[in-house]
């Protein structure tokens, strides 16, 4: 009985060891696997931020064919050297001080580290993911301003400007909207306001629009595009075939500039993407019905610039709108850019010529007030009141307020010391010959009398 009753103690202590061997062994497993997952799902998170950033650096050729096709053939070369160095320069300006002035921690104002990612170890570290995604939306928003001042501006100011405004103008606005999205704990005031613009309507596009505006009207616009009775005359781009295909690889960009604004890879990046192609081609829509009706023509640059229109308005609402949300916010893009386009150019007497201020400043900030309205979980339309539209308006004022008006400090210190504007003879030339040398097609040299 003894021996019978000692085997049997033995059997129940080699199970219950055994049960503890195997909830060990169980556990060290779960924790294996839960690290595994961890490890896997931020490589994606790295692969799918760079697949976006690539897409989004894309764009510099859309604006580059963009802006060459709505200007003259005499400013090709000139346009195209602008896109080139806005990148050039900008990813230098951006990575030496501007990503520190955004994400670095904050003073309260802006960030007071990580300039030229001081302090963090090369190799797989987030930050330098997180650092090529940011430079490649600081050169967008230099990108916009080209636009608006093309065919009259210096090439050396306007290098010194593109410098100026990734290396100060655009990261210190930043890190007001988006300086807690590196180091969350950072006070980013009007994020902690609650202010949405989830890819830059207003930070990259609005900001890029306002100081577009002010170089604008600080340099005045093209010989003969007004009468002296103040009546505006079109001056035609000379190729409409390269301003199309710059819309549509835009177009391609723009599924990296929102869906890689998650800069993670999950679920919401094909719904992002939705609702951002939704509201593209609502605006396309709408400013050719827009057009037709006021101009009585489907004009093609009013479409195109529609597209955009859309583009830019979706990019601050579009992980929070519904597909119906964001096609009626693409549908009042459309019909605003063209209104806008015929208000700057009529009644403002602003030359831009290619819709810069109306494409990316007035739905820049349409789209960022959309959201105030459209959220399905803090819109207006959806019962839930008009805070998240208060501080919509306050996020987008401060941007006006602080590009518009260092952009036109900026334009004017520039244009009373180095020069802002090139010389008449010049710029009846055209800039090509005149500021580098070349020819954008080889042999054909337009001279005109103004």
């Amino acid at each position: 009985m003894e021996t019978g009753r000692r085997v049997r103690d033995g059997l129940v202590a080699a199970g219950v060891l055994a049960l503890f061997a195997t909830a060990a062994a169980a556990a060290d497993g779960g924790t294996e696997a839960a690290a595994v997952k961890e490890e896997l799902q931020t490589n994606l998170n790295i692969v799918w931020t760079c697949i976006a950033a690539f897409l989004v650096f894309f764009m510099q050729a859309g604006f580059a064919l963009v802006e060459t096709g709505f200007t003259r053939a005499k400013n090709a070369v000139n346009i195209l050297m602008k896109n080139l160095m806005d990148f050039s320069v900008g990813s230098l300006a951006f990575f030496l001080v501007g990503f520190g002035l955004m994400f670095g921690a904050t003073n309260g104002l802006f960030g007071t580290t990580l300039f030229g990612l001081g302090g963090v170890e090369m190799g797989t570290s987030w930050e330098w993911t997180f650092l090529i995604f940011q430079t490649v939306f600081a050169a967008t928003a230099a990108t916009i301003v080209s636009g608006a001042m093309a065919e009259r501006t210096k090439f050396g100011s306007y290098l010194i400007y593109s410098a100026a405004i990734t290396l100060v103008i655009y990261p210190v606005f930043g890190s007001w909207a988006w300086g807690n999205l590196l180091l969350t704990d950072n006070h980013s005031w009007l994020a902690a306001m609650g202010f949405h613009d989830f890819a830059g309507s207003t930070v990259v596009h609005s900001v890029g629009g306002w100081l577009a505006l002010a170089g604008a009207i600080v340099l005045g616009p093209r010989l003969g595009k007004y009468s002296p009775e103040g009546k505006p005359n079109a001056i035609l781009g000379h190729s409409m075939p390269l301003a199309t295909l710059g819309v549509f690889i835009l177009w391609f960009g723009w599924f990296g500039f929102n869906p890689g604004s998650t800069t993670a890879g999950n679920g919401s990046i094909g719904y992002i993407a939705v609702t951002t192609n939704l509201a593209a081609a609502a605006g396309a829509v709408m400013a050719l019905v827009t057009a037709w009706t006021l101009l009585k023509k489907p004009d093609i640059s009013m479409t195109l610039n529609g597209a955009l229109a859309g583009l830019v308005a979706i990019t601050a609402p579009c992980d929070g709108v519904s597909p119906l949300g964001a096609i009626a916010i693409g549908a009042v893009a459309g019909i605003l850019v063209v209104l806008s386009v015929l208000f700057v150019d009529y009644v403002l007497k602003v030359d831009d010529p290619v819709g810069a201020v109306s494409v990316h400043a007035v739905n820049g900030l349409w789209g960022t007030l959309s959201f105030g309205l459209f959220s399905t979980t803090s819109g207006l339309f959806y019962g839930h009141g008009f805070r998240q539209l208060g501080v919509q308006l306050l996020g987008a004022g401060t941007a006006f307020v602080w590009a518009f008006g260092l952009g036109l400090v900026l334009f004017f210190v520039l244009k009373k010391t180095v020069g802002l504007r090139v010389s008449a003879e010049e710029e009846i030339k055209g800039l090509d010959i005149e500021e580098h040398g070349n020819e954008a097609y080889a042999g054909f040299q337009v001279f005109m009398t103004e």
